[in-house]
Protein backbone atom coordinates (compact mmCIF):
# COMPACT_ATOMS: atom_id res chain seq x y z
CA UNK A 1 0.00 0.00 0.00
CA UNK A 2 2.33 2.73 1.18
CA UNK A 3 5.05 1.90 -0.91
CA UNK A 4 3.57 3.30 -3.88
CA UNK A 5 3.02 7.08 -3.33
CA UNK A 6 4.44 10.35 -3.73
CA UNK A 7 7.05 10.22 -1.29
CA UNK A 8 8.75 7.61 -2.46
CA UNK A 9 8.52 9.17 -6.05
CA UNK A 10 9.90 11.75 -4.75
CA UNK A 11 12.99 9.41 -2.80
CA UNK A 12 13.61 7.51 -5.75
CA UNK A 13 13.53 10.63 -7.94
CA UNK A 14 10.43 10.20 -10.48
CA UNK A 15 8.91 13.76 -9.44
CA UNK A 16 10.83 16.86 -8.74
CA UNK A 17 11.13 18.42 -5.61
CA UNK A 18 12.54 21.31 -3.92
CA UNK A 19 14.72 19.44 -2.04
CA UNK A 20 16.66 21.30 0.95
CA UNK A 21 18.14 18.53 2.58
CA UNK A 22 19.34 14.99 1.88
CA UNK A 23 21.33 12.28 2.65
CA UNK A 24 21.34 8.20 2.92
CA UNK A 25 18.87 8.18 5.28
CA UNK A 26 16.25 11.44 5.06
CA UNK A 27 15.04 13.93 2.00
CA UNK A 28 13.87 17.48 3.34
CA UNK A 29 11.78 19.23 0.75
CA UNK A 30 9.74 22.66 0.53
CA UNK A 31 6.06 21.29 1.22
CA UNK A 32 4.16 21.96 -2.59
CA UNK A 33 0.96 23.36 -0.98
CA UNK A 34 2.35 25.81 2.76
CA UNK A 35 0.35 26.61 5.07
CA UNK A 36 3.20 29.72 5.99
CA UNK A 37 6.26 30.78 4.30
CA UNK A 38 8.62 28.15 5.88
CA UNK A 39 6.91 24.63 5.21
CA UNK A 40 8.76 21.88 5.07
CA UNK A 41 8.38 18.02 4.85
CA UNK A 42 10.70 15.86 6.43
CA UNK A 43 10.49 11.88 5.20
CA UNK A 44 12.64 9.24 6.66
CA UNK A 45 13.39 7.46 2.92
CA UNK A 46 13.21 3.62 4.77
CA UNK A 47 9.21 2.56 3.85
CA UNK A 48 7.58 3.13 7.04
CA UNK A 49 3.78 3.86 7.67
CA UNK A 50 3.16 6.23 9.95
CA UNK A 51 4.80 7.62 13.16
CA UNK A 52 4.29 4.40 15.23
CA UNK A 53 5.76 2.49 12.44
CA UNK A 54 8.67 4.31 11.81
CA UNK A 55 9.02 4.08 16.80
CA UNK A 56 8.75 0.32 16.65
CA UNK A 57 10.59 -0.69 13.06
CA UNK A 58 13.75 1.94 12.41
CA UNK A 59 16.74 1.74 14.72
CA UNK A 60 18.34 4.21 17.50
CA UNK A 61 20.25 5.64 15.31
CA UNK A 62 17.74 6.09 12.78
CA UNK A 63 15.58 7.96 14.76
CA UNK A 64 18.42 9.69 16.43
CA UNK A 65 19.52 11.11 12.98
CA UNK A 66 15.74 11.66 11.80
CA UNK A 67 15.02 14.08 15.20
CA UNK A 68 18.50 15.86 14.76
CA UNK A 69 18.16 16.57 11.02
CA UNK A 70 14.90 18.04 11.84
CA UNK A 71 15.94 20.13 14.73
CA UNK A 72 18.46 21.44 12.47
CA UNK A 73 16.38 22.56 9.20
CA UNK A 74 13.84 23.84 11.93
CA UNK A 75 16.63 26.28 13.86
CA UNK A 76 17.90 27.30 10.08
CA UNK A 77 14.40 28.31 8.88
CA UNK A 78 12.84 29.10 11.68
CA UNK A 79 14.90 30.11 14.35
CA UNK A 80 13.77 29.09 17.57
CA UNK A 81 9.88 29.29 16.54
CA UNK A 82 8.17 26.45 15.15
CA UNK A 83 5.61 23.95 14.56
CA UNK A 84 5.98 20.18 14.27
CA UNK A 85 3.56 18.25 13.00
CA UNK A 86 3.50 14.24 12.47
CA UNK A 87 -0.16 12.95 11.76
CA UNK A 88 -0.97 9.50 12.48
CA UNK A 89 -3.78 8.15 10.58
CA UNK A 90 -6.63 9.25 8.21
CA UNK A 91 -9.32 10.29 11.47
CA UNK A 92 -5.88 12.63 11.91
CA UNK A 93 -5.21 13.72 8.77
CA UNK A 94 -2.69 11.79 7.10
CA UNK A 95 -2.99 11.53 3.41
CA UNK A 96 0.16 10.25 2.41
CA UNK A 97 0.82 7.17 4.21
CA UNK A 98 4.77 7.00 3.93
CA UNK A 99 5.99 8.87 7.59
CA UNK A 100 6.87 12.43 7.77
CA UNK A 101 7.10 15.40 9.74
CA UNK A 102 5.90 19.00 9.01
CA UNK A 103 8.05 21.88 9.68
CA UNK A 104 5.77 25.43 9.81
CA UNK A 105 7.27 28.58 10.86
CA UNK A 106 7.78 32.19 9.95
CA UNK A 107 6.69 35.44 11.39
CA UNK A 108 3.17 35.91 10.07
CA UNK A 109 2.62 32.35 11.37
CA UNK A 110 3.22 33.32 14.55
CA UNK A 111 1.88 36.96 14.28
CA UNK A 112 -1.24 36.61 15.89
CA UNK A 113 0.09 34.95 19.33
CA UNK A 114 -0.20 37.45 21.99
CA UNK A 115 2.79 36.53 24.07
Amino acid sequence: MYKENIFTKIINKEIASDVIYEDELVLAFKDINPVASVHILVIPKGLYVNYTDFIQQSTIDEMNHYFKVIANIAKKFCGDAFKLCMNQGGKAGQTIFHFHTHIIGGEEFFAHINV
